[in-house]
């Protein structure tokens, strides 16, 4: 009787393509007219801006320039990714962009995850948003103003070198941002004051998520604040972290062009020339624009390896994943 059953069910069933399926359908888009068409203007936005100025890649495999159109450059084939690994500063720029971003990634990829969950501890509202908005407020700021805040507390005459006389700590003023061993430091800190507030809020939006009733029955088993941040509040956003990890893997071998623009000089160029700097200063002010590209190429390739590979590890690990 069961597969008499299964063919009367399937012969009841409305064929996927059928005009009643279309008409539900067509009414249902028109309900939503508002938030489709939103939604296509964003669609639109991505194409235009993400994936026609894809055709411009194949410069890097071309002699471009400027006078001539793309498809009037002759073929260069793989000369500029050669010339790009052969260069004598090829060294220098890889170590100096995976040393910044990998700092990066390992103290500004957790620190805001533990400010989060402090924050979230704080039993005052006032003054839980009070240092809410006093740390997501230098985001607001670009790197024009900030850096220009930072030249003057570095500098021999600055806050930062008066207040070191001050406690006798040193005994000469020192010019930070002329010293390349200070470079590293004063990115990644400066980094970390700018952006620790505002990747704050996406951890304090998915701990918001977290049932009260678990908190609950953890305080009647008699756990305490960090037990319960460690037993509850982590695990509730494993899937949170585990996503912006992936990202920020990916996005490794970016070293925040803006920042290091503002702050590098021809003094501290040893351990500030990154590869998009690298790639601004010798393909663009040099009008090499297909040696940049090349670069870029390279550049992007590796990243989304290191997005498959991350992406696949945080699968296998806690079986979260971006596709």
């Amino acid at each position: 009787m069961k597969p008499t059953i299964n063919r009367e069910i399937a012969s009841q069933e409305i064929p996927v393509n059928s005009p009643s399926t279309r008409r539900k359908w067509l009414k249902k888009l028109y309900t939503q007219r508002h938030l489709q068409t939103m939604a296509l203007l964003g669609v639109a936005w991505m194409i235009i801006f993400n994936y026609i100025p894809m055709y411009g890649v194949i410069i890097a495999f071309k002699n471009f320039d400027i006078i001539h159109s793309i498809s009037e450059a002759p073929w260069a084939g793989l000369e500029h990714f050669r010339a790009f690994l052969e260069d004598e500063n090829l060294g220098n720029v890889i170590k100096n962009t995976i040393g910044i971003s990998f700092i990066k990634l390992i103290i500004g990829f957790p620190l805001p995850i533990i400010f989060a969950l402090f924050l979230n501890e704080l039993r005052s509202v006032r003054f839980k948003k009070f240092v809410q908005t006093i740390s997501y407020l230098p985001h607001f700021l670009s790197w024009v103003v900030l850096g220009g805040i930072l030249a003057t507390w570095l500098a021999d005459v600055g806050i930062i070198n008066n207040i070191l006389l001050f406690l006798h700590i040193i005994d000469q003023p020192i010019t930070y941002l002329a010293e390349p061993s200070y470079f590293w430091t004063i990115i990644i800190s400066s980094d970390l004051w700018k952006e620790l507030g505002w990747s704050a809020i996406i951890y304090l939006a998915a701990i918001s998520s977290v049932s009260p009733e678990m908190y609950e029955a953890a305080t009647i088993d008699g756990a305490g604040r960090f037990q319960k941040m460690w037993y509850i509040t982590l695990p509730s956003i494993k899937s949170t972290i585990s996503i912006l990890f992936i990202l920020a893997v990916s996005g490794v071998l970016n070293s925040n062009f803006d920042q290091i623009l503002v702050l590098r000089n021809s003094l501290n160029d040893s351990a500030s020339n990154v590869i998009d700097y690298y790639v601004y200063q010798t393909g663009i002010l040099n009008g090499r624009y297909s040696y940049s590209a090349a670069v870029g190429l390279i550049k992007s390739v590796i990243a989304l390896i290191l997005l498959l590979v991350a992406n696949k590890f945080s699968k296998k690990i806690n079986d979260t994943s971006l596709f």
